[in-house]
């Protein structure tokens, strides 16, 4: 019999699946003083406070092939989902221990999924492996529903500050700081190219979840799974998840706490929601 194996990196917030051999790799985040590595130890509260206040260039860093293959380590068929390789080059790294791997065990197989999305979406296409797993089903049928159904995932996203972003480069400091002082909320989505799409700029919490709710129909939720995850915003993600559950009534919806990594990106009063367009 064929042993099985589910991978990500610590971008899907999961640390363990019941009844499933799984494995994460960590990611860090770097700046100049301290280091952050988003594995079980790491404290969540502790690196959000520091960098709120850090004024430095900061930045995440991806598992290396090396990481990546400690991981895998000795399945028969190995399910790794990624990051998107929009914002990290997790997914490069993996594909290099992927063709290692198979040539280093012969026979073996390794799926490496480029989620294009990060956190919650991440974790929804996880379980949906996990379940496919269970259900018994082959390599390459597992392999054609996981790509089915991640054309109907999604990913949208509340953020409150913009500041890391602006410290690593990716958007402009003076965009960044008018988001944090005007109580201005962005909210977009994870684009179909894996980057991540401001769409709209909110005054006030209220009618940033207003318009996710807006989002999240536009985009095809009508049945199926929400996953919320927040960045110590609980708050936010129990009013969306209400607001939710109102409006289609055929939903399931949990909510989690964002891990190192997603809050890295997501700062404090960040919510990001994964979805079903079903």
């Amino acid at each position: 019999m064929r042993t099985i194996k589910i991978v990500s990196d610590s971008a899907s917030d999961i640390l363990t699946l019941e009844d499933m051999d799984f494995a994460y790799s960590p990611m860090k985040i770097i700046t100049a003083e301290r280091e952050f590595t988003d594995d079980r130890q790491i404290d969540v509260e502790e690196m959000v406070a520091f960098l709120d206040h850090y004024k430095g260039q900061s930045k995440s860093s991806c598992p290396n092939t090396a990481d990546w293959l400690e991981a895998f380590g000795e399945a028969d068929d190995i399910f790794c989902v990624t990051i998107t390789s929009g914002l990290s080059g997790s997914y490069n790294s993996a594909c290099t221990a992927k063709k290692l791997y198979e040539e280093q065990h012969p026979g073996s197989r390794v799926l490496v999924v480029d989620s294009l999305s990060a956190g919650p979406e991440i974790s929804l296409l996880i379980y949906r492996l996990a379940e496919s797993v269970r259900a018994g089903l082959t390599y390459e049928e597992i392999c054609e529903n996981i790509h089915a159904y991640q054309k109907n995932t999604g990913l949208i996203f509340m953020l409150k500050s913009l500041k890391n972003f602006a410290n690593n480069g990716r958007v402009s400091p003076i965009v960044a700081k008018l988001v944090g002082i005007a109580g201005i909320c962005i909210v977009g989505r994870a684009s179909d190219e894996g980057t991540l799409d401001p769409a709209h700029k909110c005054r006030g919490e209220a009618r940033a979840l207003d318009t996710l709710l807006s989002e999240l129909e536009k985009f095809g939720l009508r049945t199926g799974k929400v996953s919320i995850g927040h960045c110590q915003n609980l708050s936010a993600a129990q009013q969306l998840k209400n607001m939710i559950e109102t409006k289609f009534h055929q939903v399931q919806v949990e909510i989690h706490q964002l891990r190192g990594l997603c809050s890295f990106y997501a700062e404090k009063g960040g919510v990001l929601v994964g979805f079903e367009k079903m």
